[in-house]
């Protein structure tokens, strides 16, 4: 070997050598830099994971208070069904009671207008060879009174014949406006349409009563009665007003109580 390659021999080697520990060096750093990444990877996905767990665990809260709240109004809707069921059946009670009530009454007068009918004064007897005064003449029946063609029809109703009920109601109306029970036999004029299917004709009957018969207690009940022939029409804001009427025109009426649930209902 020459001089010149003798000399550069030791500089080869350490190049060499040297470009070897870069390349060492590198790899280490290299393998550094990948632990950090997958440490980073590591730790982001651990974050990850614990932000869903925690977005499920606020989704399970979340669906746990609606299946509650769910669970309360659906309660609070049966319960709700239950009062009201709960006061139309005392209303009901009450009604069937009153009407009892009422139709005992009701009897007790037909039996008085019977027996009166039955009292003819008798004409004073002719004196024997007086041709002077006339023949007396024979007494006419005694028509029946109010509370006697109301018991009539009221039976015929009550057994099913309702066009002859309500022809016992109408001649009641005819002969006797003024009485007491006219209000009554009108309003139940309006039940024997209802009987028999045709709601048109009863509703006009309940709108007649409630014009007719203001005051009457059955006009509370036609109003009411009317503001549900309305409300099957899907003519709701008509229906509304007639259950506010109820409340307004007979605020302690039995009925008044049903129109406001009515309301309260149809969110009105």
């Amino acid at each position: 070997m020459s001089r010149n390659g003798l000399r550069l021999a030791p500089a080869a080697l350490a190049l060499a050598t040297g470009a070897c520990f870069a390349t060492r060096t590198d790899v280490r750093i290299l393998q550094e830099d990948v632990a950090s990444v997958r440490a980073s990877a590591q730790r982001a996905d651990s974050a990850r994971a614990a932000q869903i767990a925690q977005v499920a665990t606020t989704l399970g809260e979340v669906t746990d208070s609606i299946r509650s709240a769910n669970a309360r109004l659906a309660q609070w809707q049966a319960k709700s069904q239950g009062d009201l069921r709960s006061i139309q059946e005392q209303l009901l009670q009450i009604q069937e009671l009153t009407g009892q009530s009422q139709q005992r009454l009701i009897e007790l007068r037909s039996q008085i207008e019977e027996r009166n009918s039955q009292m003819v004064v008798p004409a004073a007897a002719p004196v024997p060879g007086d041709t002077t005064r006339p023949a007396p003449a024979a007494a006419a029946p005694a028509s029946p009174g109010p509370a006697t063609l109301y018991k009539l029809a009221f039976d015929q109703m009550s057994r099913g014949s309702h066009g002859t009920a309500r022809t016992g109601f109408q001649e009641l109306l005819t002969q006797y406006p003024t009485s007491d029970l006219a209000a009554d036999a009108q309003y139940y004029i309006g039940e024997t349409f209802n009987a028999e299917g045709n709601t048109a004709a009863a509703d006009s009957v309940f709108t007649l009563v409630v014009s007719t018969y203001p005051r009457a207690p059955r006009a509370a009940t036609a109003l009411y009665k009317h503001g549900l022939f309305l409300q099957k029409a899907k003519r709701d804001r008509e229906a509304r007003q007639a259950f506010q009427s109820v409340i307004d025109k007979y605020p302690r009426s039995d009925e008044a109580e049903l129109a406001r649930e009515q309301l309260r209902r149809s969110g009105g």
